[in-house]
């Protein structure tokens, strides 16, 4: 299959920008002989600690990898069921399920994609330990109200933010409001790397501890293992990277927000299709459209040589794995019309408009 003219996201005007000073950061590493750990990471926690407005960050391999960590560190296992959303990237529910315990979905708002918090506390149960909102596509959920209910049921909350490095709720960042917070540094993230990478971040020294020994064997000694941990350390390379990218995350998210507006404008009062708020805080990892005839639209923008991708075609709780026999509605209507559309922060306005122009002539 051959390359879409415009690609879903183009990594390499950012690449290009930035490459005397990610040449200048592998040559230090290269040179320091210091791959895993030391002080690349080191400063990489502290500045994205610092970035966030958190007291402890810690890095490790992968997205994933901070959300099972994070739920380890708040003691969630066997017998315990933790709350999610279906609508959203297999890790969310895996991560439930690897350390034992069962992810109860709870359908989303279909205005913003994300777990509706009204339908909350109706799921709750006596196993119910935690709750794991996602904000998706960069859309902050509602957590004044996530909040307040697992403050009333004496809840932990572990804040999937795979896809909102940068995202603010009410002004704070999404990952510290919650008790852990978990993102993830895969290339297409607004903050992306260049392979795997992730961050725990928390105001909990106990939390942060607890996950500095789980990414390293169970052990904050070597050879004195405390208890079963994993091999989940974030490379030296790749911290070194993302340090480098981490002071333009800002300007890049403006970006994307000037993309989100511009594409709304075209795109207003198009019959059958529904674009999405641009609300405060929301940093716009991807620009989701709904459209009644999504598969039609997609099929014809791929002819046009334009890269569109569904995020989710199947929501969590129909997959295999999890399908227990429920629907949740909202959720599956969603994946059977949701599509992102090219979204970057190097989009210039012709670009964009021939993306709008293809949508508008059909």
């Amino acid at each position: 299959m051959s390359q879409p003219r415009i690609p879903i996201l183009d990594l390499a005007p950012e690449i290009e920008l930035l490459w005397e000073d990610l040449n200048a950061a592998f040559q230090r590493v290269l040179r320091s002989g210091q791959f895993i750990g030391g002080p690349e990471v080191d400063a990489f926690e502290q500045e994205v600690a610092a970035y966030l407005g958190t007291t402890h960050a810690v890095g490790v391999n992968s997205g994933t990898d901070a959300l099972v960590i994070g739920l380890r560190t708040l003691s969630i296992g066997s017998g315990d069921e933790v709350i999610t959303t279906p609508f959203s990237f297999f890790a969310t529910a895996e991560s439930i399920s690897n350390v034992g315990a069962t992810p109860v979905f709870v359908d989303i708002d279909e205005r913003t994609f994300n777990i509706n918090p009204a339908l909350i506390e109706a799921a709750i149960t006596p196993r119910t330990k935690a709750i794991m909102p996602v904000h998706l596509y960069g859309r902050p959920c509602e957590m004044d109200a996530i909040m307040g209910i697992a403050q009333r049921h004496d809840l932990k909350v572990i804040e999937d933010c795979a896809q909102s490095f940068g995202a603010r709720f009410q002004g704070t960042h999404t990952g510290t409001i919650g008790h852990v917070g978990a993102f993830s540094f895969f290339p297409s993230k607004n903050l992306g790397g260049f392979g795997d990478g992730g961050m725990l971040v928390t105001d909990d020294a106990d939390v942060a501890l607890l996950a500095r020994k789980l990414r390293a064997h169970g052990s904050s000694k070597k050879s004195e293992n405390e208890m079963p941990g994993y091999k989940s350390r974030l490379d030296a390379l790749q911290a070194a990277l993302l340090r480098v990218k981490l002071p333009y995350v800002n300007e890049w998210n403006d970006a994307r927000r000037r993309v989100a507006l511009t594409y709304n404008a075209a795109l207003e009062g198009v019959p059958g299709l529904e674009t999405p708020g641009v609300v405060d805080g929301h940093v716009f990892h991807q620009y989701t459209i709904r459209h009644r005839e999504r598969d039609v639209l997609r099929a014809r923008m791929a002819d046009a040589g334009i890269g569109t991708v569904t995020y989710y075609p199947l929501p969590q709780d129909q997959m295999p794995v999890l399908r227990r026999g429920s629907v949740c509605p909202a959720s599956a209507r969603a994946a059977g019309e949701v599509l992102s559309l090219p979204i970057g922060s190097s989009m210039d306005d012709a670009t964009l408009a021939q993306v709008a122009r293809e949508i508008l002539s059909h």
